[in-house]
């Protein structure tokens, strides 16, 4: 298998089709976690926890992640193994964006006559969540495989990132463009951004990875038939509560995941306090807080299209530097934010912001190359499940623990907000620079070796240096 893979070849325009996958997922991401919930709280006046609570189900179903890789290693649906369970995935999506209309319909009809609870309103939001997360979990670890496996190792880390970057790009072009689309709620022009959704986001999701399997096979030089009887055999090899409990009997595992959990956590703990610490502390305006994300974001994208140019050519078992040094980056951010809280120094806040966000952008470069070593090629979809869970997870678990600090801090015991807010973004830096200190003692470079990687005495030697 390690003789195949190496076979592959490098194609630039295959990288840029499989990441036209993305348009697709950030036009639905806006849509649901986004435009729906500002509708149903700010317009017809839904409680936000009932709301939230839908928005999070993809978070409470992430174990979905981790089986629907292990099955695109497994077991192969419709002839292939990544591609039907992407179009499976998707397909439960595009089913669930009219139903999230037809439920914003009712819960408008509702509010007219003054009242804001309808039984069959919430039924479709909560079917309409349901089918949305279903299918984001099933589609999106088979689709970060089918990444992987496109490009040769010493690609692997810079495939995976190149995808994450065009999410994280039209996250904010489609934002921007859904923000002038829709100034204020119209029934109307609302389904016309979801009917632009399926038909452009699902044009995107066939159009982006239809043949990659088939190309991928004949640069290997195998047919479909040895791909389905190798997948045969190893499924008949073990089940899924065999493989993950094989994978995570290595303690580099263990320690990764660790490591991938408490960095997300601590980078996302911020998310929900970051424009009220403005209005509180500062008495900023809308119009101001509104930008801060914008900060922090936009230069994430600027150092993660740099870290692509500039260590295009490092193999991505020498990332775990560049990844340590954008969380101490990320680490310093939050510490010149806390001190920004507790000494009131309004003209530091924007500075904070993008050293943190150029941080983020090193750490996410650094981060999915190693996502990319920590995975075998034989189980590359269960692997990148069990990342997907972490990131997942605990990206919602820090957003959450931010907003439950800030409230105790503030409200329960009673805290100042410049010391209460100055105390949880230092917490947060105290988090980086844990994630630091155990990404250091992860062997990294055996773990390579041993799933078949192959590594130069000279490649060694240069990442010990580093």
């Amino acid at each position: 298998m390690a003789r195949e893979q190496n076979q592959l070849s490098f194609s630039l325009w295959r990288l840029l089709r499989l990441s036209s996958f993305q348009i697709g997922s950030a036009m639905g991401d806006i849509i649901v976690t986004s435009i729906w919930n500002r509708m149903m709280i700010s317009q017809f006046g839904i409680p936000a926890t009932p709301v939230s609570l839908l928005i999070a189900l993809r978070y409470l179903l992430s174990p979905l992640s981790l089986w629907a890789g292990y099955r695109s290693d497994t077991r192969p649906f419709l002839g292939m193994r990544r591609t039907s369970y992407i179009w499976l995935g998707r397909g439960l999506m595009v089913l669930s964006l009219p139903l999230l209309g037809w439920s914003l319909m009712r819960f408008a009809a509702v509010h007219e006559l003054g009242a804001n609870f309808d039984l069959l309103g919430w039924a479709l939001a909560l079917l309409s969540s349901l089918l949305y997360g279903i299918g984001t979990l099933v589609s999106g670890s088979p689709y970060l495989a089918l990444v992987r496996d496109s490009a040769p190792k010493e690609r692997q880390g810079l495939a995976i990132s190149t995808a994450e970057t065009v999410l994280i790009i039209f996250f904010a072009i489609v934002g921007i463009t859904f923000s002038f689309w829709l100034q204020e709620y119209d029934p109307l022009v609302f389904w016309e951004m979801i009917l632009a959704t399926m038909i452009i986001g699902g044009f995107f999701w066939v159009f982006s990875i239809w043949g990659v399997e088939r190309s991928i096979r004949q640069q290997k030089g195998i047919t479909l038939a040895q791909e389905l009887a190798a997948v045969a055999q190893q499924s008949s090899e073990s089940s899924l509560l065999a493989t993950m409990r094989r994978i995570w009997q290595d303690p580099r595992t263990r320690r990764f995941f660790i490591f991938l959990s408490l960095a997300t956590f601590s980078a996302w703990a911020q998310d929900a306090i970051l424009e009220p610490f403005g209005a509180e502390l500062f008495d900023l305006p809308l119009s101001r807080t509104t930008r801060f994300n914008s900060y922090w974001q936009a230069a994430t994208v600027l150092t993660l299209v740099g870290g692509a140019y500039f260590w295009r050519k490092r193999p991505p078992e020498r990332q775990k530097q560049i990844a340590n040094g954008g969380l101490l980056a990320m680490a310093l951010g939050m510490v010149l934010l806390g001190g920004t809280a507790v000494f009131q120094q309004i003209h530091l806040i924007e500075i904070s912001l993008l050293i943190f966000g150029a941080g983020f952008g090193v750490y996410t470069f650094g981060g999915l190359s190693l996502m990319a070593v920590m995975s075998s090629d034989k189980e590359a979809g269960a692997y990148l499940g069990l990342w997907t869970i972490s990131v997942v997870v605990f990206k919602g678990l820090g957003t959450f623990a931010g907003g439950a600090l800030r409230d105790l801090l503030l409200l329960g015991i009673g805290l100042g907000e410049g010391l209460g807010y100055g105390l949880i973004f230092s917490l947060e830096a105290v988090g980086l620079a844990t994630a630091v200190f155990i990404l250091s003692g992860i062997d990294v470079l055996g773990f390579a070796r041993e799933m078949g990687r192959v590594i130069s005495r000279t490649e060694v030697q240069i990442a010990s240096a580093d």
